[in-house]
């Protein structure tokens, strides 16, 4: 079964006047993605998710063009073979770095979902996983930079939905984010997990201005203090407080995990199947993590596809956290793609679809009706 097409979709929507979430990273005035749809000799058709680097044209026109040509052809059931060539020829001599790693997710991603389809089982089960239970927490473009008490009334909406653990979004000023922090905790009692998340907004400093306030309400984990290559930051982070460090998610292929993990400073592996290299290359990372008991918690990126290939990836591994659940009041991109990726039950759980492949059946209709917007995502 070779792979005879390779094509990127780049799609955005703007996000509502009223629903422009602030976080560290700026304030959310639309939301990209960009799909990769593969076709193959035996008419097996399969969907994956690159990550839009902030960027989606420039990821797009890097699959349609570089990637292309170097998978044009090739087993599309061997996916080490395809992910490693690509590696070779774009991204261990002198490549576009980041970038190509994105765009070879995205076609991994789709590779799994043919190989699984091709077989007529869910992705879970091609990976050697069951129909197991994730816990979820309520995260995605959601619970920023708020007052306290509109950021109290978001979380309890979240609450009572049935989420038994949320992510609030931090990196502001140190005093404003443990008000809001402190805020939660009281609203919300001892028995909710809250997160934190600075969208690597700290300096060391805010990181020990914060931390006694995070370790007196218990925060379960703060997530990416720093950019993702400042590991000296991680390493002293580490040590200002109880609440252990989450990262990952801006951490490309297992040669940055490798150090990241060795470093022993983060204690919650965040990697995003549509940034990383994709399925085969967050396996790796999994097996990694695993040996240093360290648990597997994805950071779920746009779309349909990533977050209900995440699902199946935590199904399928000896280490799962938590699933992200995309809690933004308005995503097209979650609800409307095709069919919804997950469902949460009474015990705040999700578990893996099961049809075929990675379950979402891509809506080629809907994607023309979002084609790519110009201009950063966050301002």
């Amino acid at each position: 079964m070779n792979i005879t097409n390779i094509l990127s979709v780049p799609i955005s929507f703007r996000v509502p006047e009223g629903s422009n979430v602030r976080l560290g990273i700026g304030r959310a005035v639309k939301r990209d993605a960009v799909l990769v749809k593969v076709e193959t000799s035996e008419g097996v058709t399969g969907w994956g998710e690159s990550h839009h680097g902030r960027c989606p044209g420039a990821i797009a026109k890097l699959i349609d063009t570089t990637i292309r040509e170097l998978a044009i052809g090739m087993d599309a059931l061997d996916t080490v073979a395809v992910w490693s060539n690509i590696y070779r020829m774009q991204l261990a001599s002198h490549g576009m770095g980041y970038a190509s790693v994105m765009a070879l997710s995205g076609l991994d991603m789709a590779l799994w979902d043919i190989r699984s389809k091709a077989l007529d089982i869910p992705l879970y089960q091609l990976l050697g996983g069951g129909k197991r239970r994730i816990k979820a927490y309520a995260g995605g473009i959601s619970l920023g930079w708020q007052s306290p008490e509109e950021l109290v009334e978001e979380a309890l909406r979240h609450i009572e939905s049935g989420y038994p653990a949320l992510k609030l979004r931090v990196g502001d000023l140190p005093s404003r984010d443990i008000q809001r922090v402190q805020a939660v905790r009281k609203a919300l009692g001892e028995d909710i997990a809250i997160m934190v998340d600075a969208n690597t907004g700290y300096c060391l400093e805010d990181v020990r201005k914060v931390m006694p306030a995070f370790d007196d309400c218990r925060v379960a984990w703060l997530e990416e203090p720093f950019p993702a290559h400042d590991y000296r930051d991680y390493k002293i982070a580490s040590t200002l407080g109880r609440v252990p460090l989450a990262a990952g998610e801006n951490h490309f292929t297992r040669y940055e995990y490798t150090r990241l993990i060795e470093d022993g400073a983060v204690r919650f592996a965040q990697p995003d199947l549509s940034k990383t290299g994709g399925i085969t290359e967050s396996c790796r990372i999994a097996a990694l993590c695993s040996a240093w008991k360290i648990t597997f918690n994805p950071h779920t990126s746009a779309t349909g596809i990533n977050m209900a290939a995440s699902i199946h990836m935590l199904a399928s591994v000896d280490n799962p956290g938590y699933f992200e659940g995309d809690v933004a009041t308005y995503n097209p991109f979650r609800d409307s793609l095709g069919v919804k990726p997950y469902a949460l039950d009474k015990e705040g759980c999700v578990q893996p679809l099961e049809e075929p492949g990675i379950g979402i059946p891509v809506d080629e209709d809907f994607l023309a009706k979002h084609p790519l917007i110009e201009g950063p995502c966050y301002v």
